[in-house]
Formats: C-alpha cells, sequence, structure tokens
C-alpha cells in the first residue's frame, strides 16, 4: 500500500467507470461464462462493490458482484476467495464464490467481477442469548482455520491506516467545516494517543485471518443455521476485531454479551482476554475510517443520494460528540470476561 493511500480506499478522480455498468453489460459479463440469463436484474444493497441477482433460464438465479476499480488488487481477491474456499473446505458456514476452471475472479471489459449463489436469511438476534452462543461457535472455527496461514497481499487492521491516514484525508481535503476543523483536529491528536494506549495495554496479541466486517447485516440466519458472508474487507488482526462488533450499549450489556459469546467460542478455541482492552479503540478507528470512507467515494454518484446525511454541519456536530464518548470510554477499564 503507497502513503497517500488509505486502507481499502483508492480515490478515482474521473468519472465512476459503474456509469458503465448498464444491464446489458452486467447480462454480457454473465453469459461470458456460459450461463443464460432471463434478463431479470435486481440491484442489491451494496455501494463499495456493485451487486446484482440476476436471473437464468431454466436456473435459480445467481449473485454478480463487480468489483470497485483501484480497491483491490487482483492477487487480493484472490486471496479473499480462497480463504472462504478453504473455510467452506472445513464445513465451516460461509457462502463461498462460485468456481469455474478453478478460477473466482473474472473479467468482462473493464471490469473485475464473481458471481455467488442466491442465499437469504435473516439477521441474528444480538440480545438473543443462543444467537451470540452459536456466534461464537463459528467465529472460534474460522479463526482456527484463520491462523494456520497468513495473508500475504491483504493488509492488516492497524492505527496508521484506520486513524492516522483517514484524518489527514478530511482534513486536507477540507471536509470539515472550518468552525469545526480546529476542534476535529485537536480531538482526534487525542483519541490516537489513546488509541495507541490501548494497543500498548493489549500487547503481543495473535494475528490471523479474519472476517474483517463482521457485523449483524454480514450474517444470515436460514433454517436456523448461521452462515457468514461477504469477506470482501477480509484482512489480517486480532481476534477481537470480529467479536467486537456484537458488542453495544452499556457496560453491563455488553459484558452479557461477551460472556454469552465467548461461552460457545471457547468450545472450540482459546481467547486472549486482554485483547478486550482493544474494544472501543477498534470502534473509535472504525468511526474516522467510515467518514473517511465516505469522503473518499463522494465523488461516486450514488454515494450522495444514499448518504445525504454525511457532510452536513449536523453530521459533523454529532461526530465529534461521538469521538469524545469514544475518548472517555477509552479511559475506563476493559470490560470483563467472566471464564467459568
Amino acid at each position: 500500500m503507497t502513503s497517500d493511500r488509505l486502507i481499502g480506499m483508492t480515490k478515482e478522480k474521473n468519472l465512476h467507470s459503474y456509469s458503465l455498468l448498464d444491464p446489458d453489460m452486467i447480462i454480457h459479463a454473465i453469459e461470458s461464462l456460459d450461463y443464460v440469463s432471463d434478463g431479470r436484474i435486481l440491484a442489491l444493497n451494496s455501494y463499495e462493490n456493485r451487486v446484482y441477482q440476476v436471473g437464468l433460464e431454466d436456473e435459480v438465479p445467481i449473485i454478480a458482484k463487480f468489483y470497485r476499480a483501484g480497491r483491490w488488487t487482483d492477487d487480493m481477491i484472490k486471496e479473499e476467495h480462497a480463504f472462504m474456499l478453504e473455510l467452506a473446505d472445513a464445513e465451516i458456514p460461509v457462502v463461498p464464490p462460485i468456481a469455474i476452471d478453478n478460477g473466482t475472479l473474472f473479467n468482462y471489459g473493464d471490469y473485475r467481477f464473481s458471481i455467488y449463489p442466491r442465499f437469504g436469511g435473516y439477521a441474528p438476534e444480538l440480545d438473543n442469548p443462543d444467537h451470540l452462543l452459536q456466534l461464537g461457535r463459528i467465529l472460534a472455527q474460522i479463526h482456527n482455520i484463520g491462523e494456520l496461514s497468513p495473508f500475504e497481499t491483504r493488509p492488516s487492521i492497524n492505527v496508521e491506516d484506520f486513524a492516522i491516514k483517514p484524518v489527514q484525508y478530511l482534513l486536507e481535503n477540507d471536509f470539515i467545516p472550518a468552525y469545526l476543523e480546529p476542534a476535529y483536529s485537536t480531538l482526534c491528536e487525542d483519541l490516537i494517543i489513546r488509541i495507541k494506549h490501548c494497543y500498548e495495554q493489549a500487547g503481543d496479541y495473535k494475528t490471523l485471518r479474519l472476517h474483517g466486517d463482521c457485523h449483524q447485516g454480514n450474517i444470515l440466519v436460514r433454517d436456523e443455521n448461521f452462515y457468514i458472508v461477504d469477506f470482501d474487507d477480509s484482512r489480517s488482526g486480532p481476534a477481537v476485531q470480529d467479536i467486537w462488533m456484537f458488542l453495544s450499549g452499556d457496560r453491563n450489556y455488553m459484558t452479557t454479551g461477551l460472556n454469552d459469546f465467548m461461552e460457545g467460542y471457547t468450545e472450540f478455541r482459546d481467547f486472549e482476554a486482554r485483547e478486550l482492552h482493544l474494544i472501543e479503540a477498534l470502534r473509535t478507528m472504525r468511526l474516522i475510517h467510515y467518514s473517511a470512507w465516505l469522503a473518499e467515494r463522494w465523488d461516486d454518484p450514488a454515494f450522495p443520494i444514499a448518504f445525504p446525511f454525511f457532510n452536513t454541519q449536523n453530521y459533523w456536530e454529532e461526530q465529534i460528540l461521538g469521538l469524545r464518548e469514544q475518548a472517555s470510554l477509552m479511559e475506563e477499564p476493559a470490560i470483563v470476561w467472566k471464564r467459568y
């Protein structure tokens, strides 16, 4: 990754190539793989990439994912796919891409794309102890596979790329209102110090291949079985990165959720409790990175439509308030995991 690039983000200064991704192009791309489309296309909820359900003649529809230019290299995408296939081979419930002639990444014109089976379900209930128990079991098994070998090309989760560079980008590109810029700048300087202190408290944690973006929306429940989907943000990092997004609310609520989750997780894998020092640091970095992600994509016509709240006075005022809360939370002791 170059020094002027945020993790997972490359600024596209010209018009986005997605403007050329019309229904004919989508159908032609799918039919280049010897499928026969029935012409039905349904755009699914995705902004970083473009994802469509494509109808097929005499077959169930498939899902086609067209990758954003400049975000990941071909090798990075293939490494994500290989991780998913490795998990599926170990009978871990994920939804990997469909391989054709041993390949999972395809090209049509200027586009790179992959295809997946259509897979429906509903989101888990994070206030349901049994759901957290089952998620713990699955994530532990994913992490057992994830530690077997490292990523060779995909990046890691780190302070530089998820806090320092995003703040620099936002300040250098005039996204923050001038009257709020001093407050945001000094606050983020303080936050980065606190984030680094959290990492120091966590110590020398184990780094492994992760899902990387394991929130409620990337988990599907079907027939009482849980499936993990969308490894597009897969990176190297601490195991707690795939855990903390299941934990929110006040301290008591998070502690209860953590213990329900860990009851399942520790059936299959040990967990280093010192990683709990990273929870609020990782949450803070996600908040900062999210603002920079929106800013980096703001010249994509889909983003102002989908995120009209961004880059308004209210947005930045609320960001500052939220980040001040995170500064306080990073000063508190880590939540406690009650080992039984």
